[in-house]
Parts: structure tokens; sequence; C-alpha cells
């Protein structure tokens, strides 16, 4: 590889703007925009024009745009978010349900006839507040406990979540000894600690939901009113409460912001924050390192990866320090893990009656050979990518690359989670702003908890037999990898990229947007150095 003259690389605070940073950086409102600059969906879009037909029709040709005093497109899109969250809170709210039990003389989760199943409002969040012994007032990753205490699979337990999501579990629980103290003399309405809980944990997740819309509204300029999408999601009105997982991805929606203003270590920074909360936000540093590989931006890639490796370290290192043990369970636990029902190795296991990689395992014994398989096709996908970006005839978007990326470790990985899938609507609306298609794979994704909730209720209670939720799987999979087969044609077709074909180069680009190529992979497969525009 042939190595950049002295002067290629500019301080990445002063790169000279691009074109496109001069048309639209320095907008601080898309509500400025007039109707040459913004995207008008009813124009554009055939599901936002027959959607628009009960208020009037698509908007008119000599309409006044940006006018408003108070509905702006982010606006809107926050209160359709807003009433989308609140609809999936009541769609939990009845796994929160209490009665009281005669016999015990107590209150109690209503659960009887497997009401997180038939009524579909399952909540990791609800379990955890005792199995994870928050409801004991003990310090997380300090504090263990026995699992299956007095049998032969007794084993000590720790908190087994990623340090942030961990301490935000464990401030909730101190917000709710709070507010049941405060409750008992009369101030505030009361009920179980559990529910109480759950609430309290709902209101930040919601919150954290909010600030991706704003955020991805803000990166996608020239289209704000995609962000409707993200807020009307199917996946949130499901999955919003289920676990965690909104945290993590304001914290990648934010730092994709912070990238595309030209702001590498605060990007940094909040790269760090969201992998210290689930791992996946790192994920989005492989996309720009082979971006700026490509069009010879490192130094700016230097700020933003040290910033976040210094920023996860800064708040994994005092735990790690001091609870050594209880840091590890999270990556302990994972190791140990085999495969999910929602993994695709799951899938031909049960379709085929494949014992797995590994054969049948002890308990507490760790599936080595599906670990590594599932690692090495992960890095297979990311090399894989990494040649698109690198090979393509125009340089890919980040959010391209950061949704493909995302999506090659669900679709390779041991375990997918349902809330998971949360992680991708960020990323699908900046990477490919098609609605009928996002729609149609966002409803087919959040139809999968349905015969998920229906087979755990069990053949035994008139549930669904697995082969139903399965094959609700692979179509899952199947949407998701047909997203990514869309990316890659319009990565290699550019002037089939709805962005592009706006006018602009990569809205959340920052340094990239209309920077030119330095590297570029040619046919012969050997990265050769481009004459500089």
């Amino acid at each position: 590889m042939t190595e950049p003259a002295p002067d290629a690389e500019s301080n990445p605070e002063s790169d000279t703007e691009s074109p496109a940073d001069t048309r639209a950086g320095s907008v601080s409102d898309t509500a400025t925009l007039g109707p040459e600059e913004r995207v008008i969906p009813t124009w554009t879009e055939p599901l936002a024009r027959s959607a628009s037909a009960p208020v009037g029709g698509p908007l008119g040709v000599h309409a006044a745009i940006g006018r408003h005093w108070f509905w702006t497109p982010l606006r809107v899109a926050l209160m359709i978010a807003i009433i989308g969250l609140a609809v999936s809170w009541f769609g939990k709210a009845a796994c929160v349900q209490q009665f009281y039990n005669e016999d015990a003389k107590q209150l109690e989760l209503d659960w009887r006839s497997n009401r997180p199943f038939t009524a579909m409002c399952y909540s990791d969040i609800i379990p955890l507040y005792s199995a994870e012994q928050l409801d004991k007032g003990g310090f997380p990753y300090k504090t263990s406990w026995f699992d299956d205490e007095g049998k032969p699979t007794q084993h000590e337990r720790w908190m087994e979540y990623p340090v942030l999501t961990g301490l935000f579990q464990w401030v909730n629980a101190k917000l709710t000894d709070g507010w049941l103290r405060i409750a008992a003399d009369g101030w505030l309405p009361t009920g179980l600690a559990v529910t109480v809980f759950f609430d309290i944990s709902a209101f930040w997740l919601a919150l954290a939901w909010l600030v991706t819309i704003w955020a991805v509204t803000r990166t996608a300029r020239r289209r704000p009113w995609d962000a409707a999408l993200i807020a009307a999601s199917p996946l949130v009105l499901v999955h919003a409460f289920t676990n965690f997982d909104t945290l993590a991805t304001a914290c990648a929606a934010t730092a994709l912001l912070a990238w595309a203003r030209k702001r590498p270590v605060l990007a940094g920074v909040l790269l760090g924050i969201g992998g210290a909360a689930k791992l996946y936000p790192l994920f989005l540093l492989g996309a720009l390192l082979v971006l700026c590989l490509r069009a010879g931006r490192m130094r700016a890639f230097y700020s933003t990866a040290g910033a976040a490796l210094l920023t996860w370290a800064v708040v994994n290192l005092p735990i790690a320090l001091l609870y050594p043990r209880g840091w590890w369970e999270f990556f302990y636990r994972n190791s140990l893990r085999g495969a999910d029902p929602d993994s695709l190795y799951n899938v031909v296991s049960q379709f085929t009656g494949w014992q797995g990689f590994d054969g049948p395992l002890a308990f507490d014994q760790t599936p080595t050979w599906l670990n590594a398989v599932s690692a090495v096709l992960f890095l297979a996908c990311c090399a894989g990518i990494a040649f698109v970006a690198l090979h393509a005839p125009v340089r890919p978007r980040v959010a391209q690359l950061g949704f493909l990326i995302v999506a090659a470790f669900l679709v390779t990985n041991k375990v997918w989670s349902p809330q998971y899938s949360l992680w991708l609507v960020p990323l699908a609306i900046l990477a490919v702003p098609r609605w009928r298609i996002l729609l149609g794979w966002m409803a087919l994704d959040a139809l999968v908890w349905a015969p998920r909730m229906m087979f755990y209720l069990g053949d035994d209670k008139k549930g669904l037999p697995i082969d139903w939720f399965l094959s609700f799987v692979v179509l899952r999979d199947l949407a998701v990898v047909g997203l990514c087969a869309l990316i890659i044609y319009e990565i290699y077709h550019p002037t089939r990229d709805l962005v592009r074909l706006g006018g602009e180069d990569d809205p959340a680009g920052g340094f990239l947007d209309g920077a030119p190529d330095r590297y570029v992979l040619k046919v012969n497969r050997r990265l050769v150095e481009e004459p500089v525009a």
C-alpha cells in the first residue's frame, strides 16, 4: 500500500468544508429548509402519498414549507413517538398488574395462567428486578448469589450485563426505594416495588428512544420526515421496553450525529458510552475505519477510535479493578450460552436434528466450536463488507456500512434476542430510506414476537409448536439479508440511492462527506493510491 504524501491528511478539526458541508452544514434546524432543499415524502414515497389522503393528500406545489411556528418534522416525529411509546407501555403493563393473594396475605404480580405469554407482555425488566438481586439493595458486580441453590446445578452468579446497563438497573432500583419511602407517607401513588421499578426504567428508556429520533432527524438533514418511520416503527411498539437496548441506540445515533458534525472526539466518547451499555455501538468503528482509509481521513478515525476505547476503559476499569469476577460475568455468561431459539444455528438444529458443532453439552460447558464458528463467520462478513467499501465505484455512506456490519453480527451470532432488532432501525432509516420496504421488514420482525410467546407457552397449554416460531425467524432473517442485498446494490449503483439522488454525498459522513478518494481497491485487489482531485 502506498503511503500518502505528508500533506494528504489535514487536521480533522480544520478540514476544509466540502460543497456538501457548505450546502447543509450551516443549517441548524430542518424547519428552515425550503422545498427545493427538503425531500417531501408525499411527493417521493408512495406509502406517504397514500397515507396523506385522509388529511388532504400530497403537499401542494405552492405550499409554504418550514413556516409553522411549532410543528417541525422533528416535533411531529417526537409526538408520534410518544404515542407509540405509550402504546408500547400499555402492551407491557399487563405483566405488572397486581392481585391480592389471599393465601399469602400479600400483593403479588398477576402472572397467573401464564399471563406473560398469553398476553404477550413479557419484559426482561420485570423478572430481572429480583433475578439480579436488585430488590436486595446490593451493588451490582460486588454482590453475588447462588442460582439453583441446593441442586446439582447450583452455581454462583453476578450481574450479567455490561457495566452501564448494570448501573442503570441499580440506579433505578435505588430510585424505586426512594419512591416507595415517599409513597409510604401518602405523597405518591404506590404499588409493588417491581411495578415501580419497571415504570421508572420505562421512563428513561422512552427518553432514550426520543433522543435516538432527535439524532437521526438532525443527521438526515434533507430527509427529516424519515424519522417518523422510526417513531411509528412496529418494533418500537413491541420491544421498546422488552430490555434496555434503547440506551445503546441513543448513544449510537448521537455518535453518528457528532461524526456528521465533524466532532470526532465527541463521537468517540458517545460510542464508548454506548459500548459500555451494549457492545454493538463499537461495531460502527469498523465502518469508519474502512471509509476513512478510502478517503485518506485516518486522523479523524484515530481521534474517534481513541476516544471510544478510552471512554469504554474509563467506564469499565473501576468495576474491573474493584470487582473483577463480577465485571467478567457478562463475558463469561455470553461464552457459555448455546444457540438461542432465535439463531439460525438453532433453526438448522431443529429442522434437521443436527446436534450442533459441539454436540450435547453438560451443564456450564462452553460451546467452544459454536463460539469459534460464529466469530469466524462474523469476521468473514466484515472482510466482505470492507472489500465492498474499498471496491465500490463510489465510496459507500457511513450508515450503509454500519447497517451491514450490525446485520452481519445479528445473522451470524449465536444469540439474536428479539429486542436486538431495535439496533437496526435508526441505521436502516439512514441507510435505505424506502418506507414501504422498511415498514414491511419491521412489521415482519415485530410479528416474530407472537409465535415466540405462543411457543414458550408450551404445547401442553395450547401453545404453538416450535416450527411456527422458527419459520417466522427464517422469514425475519431473510428480510434482513434482503435489506443488506439492496444496500449493496445501491452501493454499486449510487444513482439508485435515494439519499444521493437528492444531490447529497453522505449526510452522516462528516469528514467523509464530499471528500475525494485516496485509496481504492482495484479489480486486481490491490490498494492503490488515487490522485487527489
